[in-house]
């Protein structure tokens, strides 16, 4: 297992894995360290989904076939749109990216195919759907985020990678209808994870922070 603090640095989106199956006592074993996450009331909002196996083999292609046959994708929350500084990440990000893949900025054909990996779960054995209750506002979703990053962490601990996707808020009454979620629920991420396959271009790709002082302000004497 690592440290806390070499989880942190170094755990990052993967966007490609071994077919090898994460043993189910070490995704109960994450699951529970995850558990421990803070919540508001303790409530423990957090909703989880998890498909492995035949059925996210069927989830995938299910996904697959509904977003190239311009079935809806309406979101319940969409993504949100960036402005400012923040679209210039949004942009620098996505050269990264697709820089590593081999993708250049007009290649529509190769962005599309780019997207659909993400319905694909980028080959990733298991795929969790992280859902709260509809009536929940962004206070209990912070919660939930929290739960997420707890679980991400949990899993990179104990070499498993892991890519919070928002795309999988998309085409949400495929996934209820193959994993059974709750019609008073709504999906705030998908969680593709795994072990990471190496060889996957994508997987080369690594993203910058900024210093603090780009997000911190000190207010007051600070010793």
């Amino acid at each position: 297992m690592y440290d806390l603090d070499q989880a942190i640095c170094e755990r990052r989106s993967v966007r490609g894995f071994l077919s090898k199956p994460v043993p189910r006592d070490v995704l109960e074993e994450v699951l529970a360290l995850a558990q421990h996450a803070p919540s508001n009331c303790n409530v423990q909002p957090w909703r989880v989904y998890i498909a492995s196996g035949h059925t996210a083999d069927t989830l995938r292609g299910a996904l697959i076939q509904a977003a190239t046959t311009g079935e809806s994708s309406a979101m319940m929350t969409p993504i949100d749109r960036f402005f400012g500084t923040y679209r210039e990440k949004q942009i620098a990000c996505a050269v990264e990216l697709y820089g590593k893949m081999g993708i250049e900025r007009g290649d529509r054909v190769g962005r599309l195919k780019a997207s659909l990996r993400n319905f694909e779960f980028f080959d990733a054995p298991h795929v969790a759907y992280i859902c709260m209750a509809k009536s929940f506002g962004i206070g209990v979703a912070l919660d939930v985020g929290m739960y997420v990053q707890t679980l991400m962490l949990a899993m990179q601990s104990r070499g498993i990678s892991s890519c919070a996707q928002a795309a999988l808020r998309a085409f949400p009454e495929v996934a209820a209808e193959h994993l059974d979620i709750p019609d008073d629920e709504q999906i705030l991420c998908g969680l593709s994870c795994g072990y990471e396959d190496p060889d996957v271009p994508a997987n080369q790709t690594r993203q910058p922070r900024d210093p603090i002082s780009s997000n911190v302000f000190f207010r007051g004497d600070v010793c």
